[in-house]
């Protein structure tokens, strides 16, 4: 017998688990960000005259922080003083002062994201300087009043997240199955028959997170049996 027959069952093994953990690991994460979000329906700009300069604030949505360098790269104006901005996107958070004293820039501008409320949100305030200081005071109230002001202005719009799932289910059931996720509107819909488990496969969809556990209920009811769910 050739040692590669010996071996080939436990390496079999670990190969099933470890593609398994990762897959669910990879689940939860995803999950994790999952949810319902308020955001910017369109660009938004504003601008507003202080003591002489020139503010204006761009407000746009972003789907993640990579869209963030585009969308900088969109609206600052090379030929102004300072291109100050902040985003946020779920957990995560950028903000620049782009020369102007530490904190009374980017901090102002993320502050007024977070107190709108909305999410996956950009501002970028421009300014042209006039000649006149502000003091560390102004400037805040200057880029914080601005970004603000351009965030109330703006048209929103509710983004209901999908979520990632998992469904460990006998070959038997599959009918059953894809037909409760075509009911719910499932997408990314795939088969994985290398579970580990005899006459087991798993299936992994997205659905809307607000449809989760209905959907979760429907597949317990019409399945008549114990099912094994992975999920967030």
């Amino acid at each position: 017998m050739q040692v590669s027959n010996l071996i080939s069952p436990y390496h079999r093994y670990l190969t099933v688990h470890n593609h398994h953990s990762l897959l669910l690991r990879s689940m939860v994460t995803v999950a994790a960000t999952g949810g319902a979000f308020t955001t910017i329906a369109d660009r938004v700009t504003l601008e507003r005259d202080i003591k002489k300069s020139k503010f204006i604030a761009i407000a746009g949505y972003i789907p993640d922080e990579r869209s963030a360098q585009s969308f900088l790269s969109e609206v600052q104006d090379s030929r102004a003083t300072h291109n100050c901005w902040a985003y946020k996107v779920g957990n995560q958070y950028r903000s620049n002062d782009d020369g102007e004293p530490s904190g009374t820039a980017g901090k102002p501008i993320h502050s007024a994201i977070e107190n709108s409320g909305l999410d996956r949100v950009m501002v970028v305030v421009i300014r042209h300087f006039g000649g006149i200081k502000l003091g560390t005071g102004g400037l805040v109230r200057a880029y914080g009043g601005v970004a603000a002001e351009c965030l109330k202005s703006a048209p929103t719009r509710l983004i209901k997240s999908q979520v990632p799932m998992g469904v460990e289910v006998t070959f038997d059931l599959l009918g059953v199955v894809y037909h409760q996720l075509q009911s719910f509107k499932a997408e990314d819909i795939k088969q994985d028959y290398d579970t580990g488990k005899d006459g087991i496969t798993m299936v992994t969809f997205k659905i809307s997170f607000d449809q989760a556990e209905a959907l979760e209920e429907a597949l317990k009811t019409n399945c008549s049996r114990n099912l094994v769910f992975y999920k967030h």
